[in-house]
Order: structure tokens, then sequence, then C-alpha cells
């Protein structure tokens, strides 16, 4: 049976894979647990974005990396929580149920340490009422797995092959900026069966406690997220469009986006939604801002929807 999801400003309905979305915006995995968390603060809404991609669910629970796990570094944030989540049947079981699939889309994040794990995850997730999975290949802040997929090209369309062969749903591959050749990888994951892709994932860093001689992180290295990363997000994005545009492959453009104006950049460089994550530890209202202000920009120049947005970068 088909949900109805919420009605916003025409111009800002947005096609992904076949799915309506409300907003181009998407709430960024890791950054938002699984689904609720936000709804807690007064004035948020699941229904003011186009979907929520849940946190990353391996096979089984995973504790996460010893701490600390995340350090606040000038403009962005570094995190090597390492996966923590419950597993894949907890996740299924006892937390999709209490999801509002009738107010925004869900996507599952998979993971694995193995391309059997990575199969089986997703096959767990497609006899669910999950909208999109996507296949977390790129993840910096693990010591197996994901990063070390991620960076290989033909590892990364293994896993995505693996995956396709699982599920009817949309396939998302999220490639790594930790990568010799982003545009080769990105060629790959779509003949191996990928729908659409998410770039990019954090940028590899560490810092370093210099009173004591050593890591700041627990697990050495993580992630760098936030505005700090968005050049070289927006690069990637730019190079990968230039592969999956003319395959009709949506992007999920994500890296240090915080305004109306970021989001806009990610759109004429080729993304087709805009991912948010770092932004609403600090602002959790930050999606509704821009979204108003993407409205605004639409009706300035009288555009009828985002999508006359995307790709349309003058070179």
């Amino acid at each position: 049976m088909a949900v109805t999801l919420p009605v916003t400003p025409a111009p800002l309905n947005t096609d992904f894979c076949g799915l309506t979305l409300n907003s181009p915006i998407v709430l960024l995995s890791g950054c938002v647990g699984f689904g609720e968390e936000y709804t807690r603060v007064d004035g948020f809404s699941n229904a003011d974005v186009g979907a929520v991609v849940l946190k990353g669910t391996t096979r089984e629970s995973r504790l996460g990396n010893q701490p600390h796990r995340v350090y606040e570094t000038p403009a962005g944030m570094l995190n090597a929580i390492g996966l923590q989540n419950p597993g894949m049947d907890r996740v299924v079981d006892h937390i999709l149920p209490g999801l509002d699939f009738a107010e925004t889309r869900f996507f599952a994040n998979v993971c694995g340490s193995t391309i059997d794990d990575y199969a089986a995850v997703t096959k767990r997730f497609d006899d669910s009422p999950i909208d999109a999975i996507e296949i977390n290949i790129s993840c910096p802040n693990i010591k197996q797995g994901g990063v070390s997929f991620g960076n290989y090209p033909d590892m990364s369309a293994k896993v995505v092959a693996a995956c396709r062969a699982q599920t009817s749903k949309p396939i998302i591959a999220k490639l790594s900026p930790n990568q010799t050749d982003i545009q080769e990888n990105a060629r790959l994951c779509i003949e191996a069966g990928a729908d659409a892709l998410a770039v990019i994932n954090t940028v590899m860093g560490m810092a370093i406690d210099t009173e004591n001689r050593r890591p700041v992180i627990g697990n050495v290295r993580g992630g760098l997220s936030g505005p700090a990363i968005k050049p070289i997000a927006l690069l990637k994005v730019h190079q990968v469009y230039e592969i999956a545009g003319p395959r009709n492959i949506p992007i999920i453009g994500q890296g240090g986006i915080v305004s109306a104006r970021d989001a806009i950049e990610f759109l004429l460089a080729g993304a087709t939604t805009v991912g948010v994550g770092t932004a609403l530890f600090y602002d959790p209202m930050a999606c509704k801002k821009i979204n108003t202000g993407l409205a605004d920009y639409l009706k300035v120049r009288q555009l009828q929807s985002v999508s006359q947005l995307v790709g349309a970068l003058q070179l």
C-alpha cells in the first residue's frame, strides 16, 4: 500500500530513484541515530526533510570504538564512533516499527567487515519497510571493512554487486574521498547495480593532545566532517556528476552543508539531493532554514523545481 507523505511547496519536491521526497534535504547516517533523536527537539520534524538515513547497521551488534570518539576541530568535527549499533535484527524488528513512514522516507545504512556481511544485512532490510539502502563502503573509522572496500574501485563494485543480488530496493553507494580515482569507483559501482551515489563520506584525519603526546581519538584516526571539507566535497560531486549525470544516476551531495547557499552550490555541481549532518549538532533547525532559502532562491529566479538547478553549473 502506497504511503502518502506530507505536502511541501511544490518546488522542493524531489524525485530520487523513483521516490518522491518532500525536500532535497537528506539527514545523514550517524548524525540522527535511528531517526527519532531529533524529533525530541521542539520545532524539529522529520517531515521537513526528504529522507533520513539511519545509523550504520551491521549483522551483529557492535560496541564501537574506545573513547574519545568525537572531537571538535576548526570548522568541523572529527569522529570515530566505530559503527556502534544493536545489530540488524534489533533494528528491523524493534526500531523500524517505531518510525513514522508517513512522515518522511527512511534509508538504511548497511555496513560490514566482509562482503557476505554486507549481503546479509541488505537481505535483512529488503524484507522491511525501508525505502532505500545505502551501502557504506567508505567508513574511515573502523579498522576493517568500510574503508578497505571503499578505497578500491574493484572491491567497491563487488560489495555493490553482492548487495544488488539481495534486494530490489534502490541501492545508494556511499563513496570515499580518501581514494585515488573517485570517478572510476563511481563508474564501477553504477555498473555493479548502484541506483544512486552518496558523495562524499568523511575525510580521514586525526588530532593530537600535545600535553600527553597522544592521539585525541581512541581509534587514532577518524572522519572529518563539517564546513572544513565543503570545498573537497563540492569538487568530488562535480567529478562524479561527470560520470553519473549522463547515466541519470542521482547523487546525494554532502560535506559541510549548513545553509541554503551551501545546498545550492552542491545542486549546481550535480547533486540531486543534499545531505545535512554535522550542522544539526549546533543548529537543529538548519533544515527549516535551508528549505526556506531554497524556496526563496527558486522564486526569485522564477524556477519551478529544484531539479532545474541540478548540474546547472556554467563552465
